[in-house]
This record gives C-alpha cells, sequence and structure tokens, in this order.
C-alpha cells in the first residue's frame, strides 16, 4: 500500500513537473507582448505565426540593447521612435501581403537599431571625397545587419541606408539618398532630387 502510495505521488509531482515545463515552453514562444489582450489585426497575426512571434522577440532583445546605449540620448528620441515604428507596422493591414509587410517591418526595425546604436560589428568609416572637392566628403560606416545597412554622414546630416539587389557593384538606398560603390569608385546621390555625385575613397 504505502508502495503504491509513493509511486502514485511520484506521478503527480512529474505531471505537475511536466505541466510546468510546458507553461514554461509556452511563455518562451510568445512575443513580447500579452497575446489575451492583442489588440488589432496585426497582433493577432503576429501572435498566431512562429517566425512573427520569433522576429517580435527578436526585436523586444534589440530594444532593450540599444535603449541601455540611448540612456543619456537628448532629446529622447528612441521611445518616440518606437512608438512610431508600431504604428507603422500595424498599418500593414492596408498591405496586399500583410504578413511580408509586417516581416519587413521587423526586419529593417532590427537592422536599423543595430545600425544607430553599433549593436553589431562594423567597418569604417571611410571617407569619401566628392566630385574634385575634398572638402565635399561623405563619411560612411558598413554595419554587418541583415540586411546589409550602412550610415552616411554629410556635414551636420546623417542617412541610413539599406544593401539594394544591384547588377554589378554594392548599392545601398536610404530615405533620399543612394550610395553606389563600384570598382573603387562611389556615385553618391544626397537629398530628393540632388544630383550624382562622383567620389572616390580617401586613402
Amino acid at each position: 500500500m504505502q508502495l503504491r502510495q509513493g509511486l502514485h505521488t511520484c506521478m503527480l509531482v512529474f505531471l505537475i513537473l511536466l505541466m510546468m515545463g510546458h507553461l514554461s515552453e509556452a511563455r518562451a514562444a510568445d512575443p513580447s507582448f500579452d497575446c489575451d489582450k492583442a489588440d488589432g489585426s496585426i497582433e493577432e497575426l503576429i501572435c498566431q505565426d512562429e517566425q512573427l512571434t520569433a522576429l517580435d522577440r527578436r526585436l523586444a532583445e534589440v530594444y532593450r540593447a540599444a535603449a541601455r546605449k540611448a540612456a543619456n540620448e537628448k532629446p529622447p528620441v528612441l521611445k518616440a521612435e518606437q512608438r512610431g515604428w508600431i504604428k507603422g507596422r500595424n498599418a500593414c493591414w492596408k498591405s496586399d501581403d500583410t504578413r511580408s509587410c509586417v516581416e519587413t517591418a521587423y526586419r529593417l526595425r532590427i537592422a536599423e537599431l543595430q545600425a544607430r546604436y553599433r549593436l553589431v560589428p562594423e567597418k569604417g568609416p571611410f571617407w569619401f571625397a566628392c566630385d574634385g572637392n575634398p572638402s565635399n566628403e561623405v563619411v560612411v560606416t558598413f554595419f554587418a545587419t541583415e540586411p546589409p545597412t550602412l550610415i552616411a554622414g554629410r556635414g551636420d546630416q546623417v542617412s541610413w541606408m539599406i544593401q539594394q539587389p544591384s547588377g554589378s557593384g554594392t548599392r545601398y538606398q536610404g530615405r533620399n539618398e543612394t550610395f553606389w560603390e563600384h570598382q573603387g569608385e562611389a556615385t553618391i546621390v544626397w537629398g530628393y532630387d540632388a544630383p550624382e555625385m562622383r567620389c572616390v575613397r580617401k586613402p
């Protein structure tokens, strides 16, 4: 009888531990927000899609790392930008391919934070003199993000650019800027409807 009661107790303990393990796994597989309180169709989609859930957790990790580096940032723009990004992500319901829109939004936001807050390996900076004028320079740093990105500076202006498919050379696109490097020379467009500048890397 005692042996049977002991076995019964052991089985109960085992089942409780097993259930606790499953609950822990379930919690680990959740996104960074509470799916029971999912706000709108996009958050519901993220909760139902393992890959999007994993991307959401990854972004939360990267955001925390960026926030540590931005602790003394003035003005404190990171939180405001993140709220704006969430609004943009949630607007993916308007897209013809909602899931692809959400996935792309996550991948680009992760890459942007990793580059802006120097959370991944980088190459550079490299100085490019443009249109034969040494004072007309663009400073470029490349980052090992996914997709690859760069941050370029010209005077007091800064542009974050994403690598694009290119038949030859390496091409990056920002909001109104482009950087295309081919055979040791770079073609740079800086600003909306601006003319191309021919640039060479300084030794």
